[in-house]
C-alpha cells in the first residue's frame, strides 16, 4: 500500500511541478487536485490504524478494539452457533454411522475400573470362597486384557446402533444442554479474542486489506486529476 501511495504522490506532485515551470494552467491545477485527492485518501487510510494529534477520530480501529471483539463474538454466537445450527449439524453428523466413530474416543477410555469391579462382585458373592481355594482374585488377572478388549467392542457396537444415535442427539438438545455446550463455546471464544491485542488486530487488518487501500490512494489521485481539469477548463 505505501508503495502505491508514494508513487501517487509524486506523480501529482511532478505533474503539480511541470505545470507550474511551464506556466500551463490546466496542467497545473490537474497535478494539484490529483496531489490533494491522493493526500487526502492516503491521509484517511492513515487514520484508520494511527492516532493523529489535534484530528478527532483518528485511530479508530485501536480505540473501538473492544467493539471490535465484542463484534466478532456476536457474529459467532448469534450467527454460527444458533440452536437450529447445532441442531442441523447433529442431524448430519448422525446420519450415518460413518458420521459418528466413538471408537477412537472409547479406545482411550481406562476399563481396568470396570474389571476391577467385576473381581469384587465375583469375590463378594458365594462363589469367592470357591476362589480363594484357587488361587484368589490373581487367578483372573491374565483375564483383564480379554475382557477390557471385548467391553470396548461392546461400547463401540451399542455407540454404532441407531437407537444410541438418537438418544444422544435428543440428550444433547435437551435445553439445559444446549446452553452448557453454548456457554462452553462462548468460553473459547472469549478465551482467543482475549489474546489478541489493539496492535494485532491493526496488523491483522491491514494485511487483508493493504492491496484495496493502496488503490483508494491512486483513484483519489486520478479523480482528483480529472476534477483539477474540468475546473481548469471552466475558469479559463
Amino acid at each position: 500500500m505505501s508503495n502505491k501511495s508514494l508513487i501517487t504522490n509524486i506523480i501529482s506532485l511532478l505533474i503539480l511541478l511541470i505545470g507550474y515551470l511551464t506556466n500551463q494552467q490546466i496542467v497545473m491545477f490537474c497535478g494539484l487536485f490529483a496531489f490533494s485527492g491522493a493526500l487526502t485518501n492516503w491521509l484517511a487510510i492513515h487514520m484508520l490504524f494511527e492516532k493523529v494529534p489535534g484530528l478527532y477520530g483518528s485511530g479508530v480501529i485501536p480505540a473501538r478494539f473492544e467493539d471490535f471483539k465484542l463484534g466478532i463474538k456476536t457474529l459467532m454466537m448469534e450467527q454460527f452457533f444458533t440452536k437450529q445450527n447445532v441442531d442441523r449439524f447433529l442431524c448430519n453428523e448422525m446420519a450415518s454411522p460413518a458420521q459418528l466413530d466413538l471408537k477412537p474416543v472409547i479406545e482411550k477410555v481406562d476399563l481396568s475400573p470396570t474389571f476391577d469391579s467385576l473381581i469384587e462382585v465375583i469375590m463378594n458373592s458365594s462363589f469367592g470362597g470357591m476362589l480363594v481355594m484357587m488361587g484368589g482374585a490373581e487367578a483372573l488377572q491374565p483375564l483383564k486384557e480379554p475382557f477390557i478388549e471385548k467391553m470396548q467392542d461392546a461400547i463401540s457396537d451399542i455407540s454404532q446402533q441407531d437407537s444410541f444415535k438418537q438418544a444422544l442427539k435428543d440428550q444433547i438438545e435437551q435445553p439445559a444442554m444446549f446452553d452448557e455446550i453454548r456457554s462452553t463455546i462462548e468460553d473459547i471464544i472469549d478465551q482467543r479474542l482475549n489474546e489478541l491485542t489493539p496492535q494485532l488486530v491493526k496488523e491483522m487488518i491491514q494485511k487483508m486489506i493493504a492491496a484495496h487501500l493502496g488503490w483508494l490512494v491512486i483513484w483519489g489521485g486520478v479523480f482528483g486529476g480529472i476534477i483539477g481539469i474540468i475546473s481548469a477548463l471552466i475558469t479559463a
